[in-house]
């Protein structure tokens, strides 16, 4: 993606400044009476990539050089730092990541796609490698395909997670941001602005409006978000404005015709169109084009609750629940003695919840509440904090010391581990709802009965308790819609971020 014009000379920097901060930037004297004028990204894409790509690359050189030499020692102590085994390796390692293209910019800093393609680079080199091995009939390959190549993706996997949070930190504070140009109807663009500034760390700042009649909702802005022009004008606005992204949102307005003539009048403008589907909630791997009859269709494919991939789910979570258990008993005991100490009544606290195609099943938690807790809610009932149909409160006199940490930590879920195991439960779902919870639900809401609940899901990374009711039901439906193994495995990664900082847990 090329930058925009206009930037003054400066030192390089990885992230820049914020828009506000910068001296020297006139605005451009070619765009309409009130548009407003952006800085440039000042390069930061390309050096971002960069950084990527030679972390990549000395993440794979350690795991090849220090436990590949590692390996080959062990087999034989007289052979060199650098083999033909290591150097093949290497090799196979940065073919698979470019031909994967791992260091695409479309990609980097945003989503589960960036960490679904390194997975399978690093999957593609092993299989070649092994591939390889059985050709030539080379015997010592075999500790290099189960020992050097996963050493060396658990290397890649936690650099690039960091060099997302630094990319992310530096969104919320308002730079390594792309402005958009925004076209569609009043309500649909509403809907965006919102989202984008409520979800920083994709990068997306909504920097001017097209709309039909080139009017607001506050005739002149929408949201704060100026509105520039008419939809009819929106390429040559979009030309001028050196936007890097044309969001064209629902409207009467966008006919096939009109859609494919705008693409033609943004070629060579370096502005990325992007289209939203009316389908608002469903993406990744469910959405496909196909050309039928030289049409472009948007394929929708069923959600995926069975098959292969659904089996692979249910064994990574027994074997995932096992091995928690045993790696956290000592702390699952310790906390049991301090509940215990604290007050009297059972450990565990038990619960009927509603699982998958609404059956019910018993959750097991960490008692964290005084006896009886339940039969006080009717007494509570008017400080409630929570939302929808849940009930919250973020000092609840029913919550014990002890009871005031676990929650704050997540600690008092570990028991569903127990669930997981047993099987109603997996490790990432959505939140598993009371039976009078359930028995509420709109149609459209009970489709998160559809799978298994979880110990974890979207909505716990995602603010969990402060939460409006109606987003905690749009991430769950979400995640039921377009449930994948990389968005499970982005989820639990996340999990102990949340669980860390306690965001949203009361």
């Amino acid at each position: 993606m090329r930058d925009q014009v206009g930037l003054p000379r400066r030192r390089a920097s990885l992230w820049p400044a914020p828009a506000g901060a910068r001296r020297g930037t006139k605005p451009r004297r070619d765009l309409p009476a009130g548009e407003p004028s952006y800085p440039p990204v000042a390069g930061w894409e390309p050096r971002y990539r960069t950084g990527v790509l030679l972390a990549d690359l000395f993440s794979v050189l350690f795991g090849v050089l220090v436990v590949g030499g590692f390996v080959a020692n062990r087999v034989d102590p007289a052979s060199p730092l650098i083999t033909p085994t290591g150097v093949v390796t290497f090799g196979v390692l940065v073919a698979s990541l470019m031909v994967n293209r791992v260091w695409n910019l479309a990609i980097l800093g945003q989503g589960a796609e960036e960490f679904r393609r390194l997975g399978r680079a690093f999957v593609a080199a092993s299989v070649v490698l092994a591939l390889g091995g059985l050709l030539f009939d080379i015997t010592q390959i075999r500790p290099w395909v189960f020992i050097v190549v996963p050493a060396t993706a658990l290397l890649v996997f936690p650099m690039r997670y960091v060099l997302r949070q630094f990319l992310h930190r530096a969104r919320r504070e308002g730079r390594c941001l792309l402005p958009v140009m925004a076209a569609g109807n009043v309500e649909t663009i509403r809907d965006l602005i919102t989202r984008t500034r409520g979800a920083t760390h994709l990068g997306w700042r909504v920097a001017a409006v097209c709309t039909t009649d080139g009017l607001g909702e506050d005739v002149t802005e929408i949201d704060g978000v100026p509105v520039v022009g008419q939809l009819r004008d929106l390429a040559a606005h979009a030309r001028r404005g050196g936007y890097r992204i044309v969001a064209v949102t629902p409207d009467a307005y966008w006919t096939p015709k009109r859609l494919q003539q705008l693409a033609w009048k943004l070629e060579g403008s370096g502005a990325e169109m992007v289209v939203a589907p009316v389908l608002m909630e469903v993406a990744g791997p469910r959405l496909h084009v196909d050309a039928v009859l030289g049409m472009p269709l948007l394929r929708v494919s069923s959600p995926s609750f069975t098959g292969v991939r659904r089996v692979v789910k249910d064994v990574f979570d027994k074997v995932g629940a096992a091995i928690l258990l045993t790696l956290l008993a000592p702390v699952m005991i310790a906390v049991s003695i301090a509940i215990a100490v604290d007050t009297r009544g059972p450990v565990f606290y038990k619960q009927r919840r509603v699982g998958k195609d609404g059956r019910e099943f018993t959750i097991v938690k960490f008692r964290t509440m005084v006896v009886n807790a339940h039969k006080l809610v009717t007494k509570l009932a008017d400080q409630n904090e929570g939302h929808g149909l849940l009930f919250k409160m973020r000092k609840d006199p029913r919550v014990t010391k002890v009871g005031a940490i676990l929650r704050r930590y997540s600690i008092d879920e570990l028991p569903q581990l127990f669930n997981v195991l047993a099987g109603p439960m997996s490790l990432v779902g959505p939140r598993p709802p009371l039976p009078e919870e359930s028995a509420r639900y709109a149609p459209d809401v009970r489709r998160r009965l559809l799978v298994k609940p979880g110990l974890t899901g979207l909505w716990q990374v995602s603010g969990r308790s402060d939460l409006p009711w109606e987003e905690a039901v749009r991430l769950d439906l979400r995640y039921v819609e377009d449930w994948s193994l990389a968005l499970d495995a982005v989820i639990l990664w996340k999990t102990f971020r949340a669980v860390f900082t306690g965001q949203g847990a009361y």
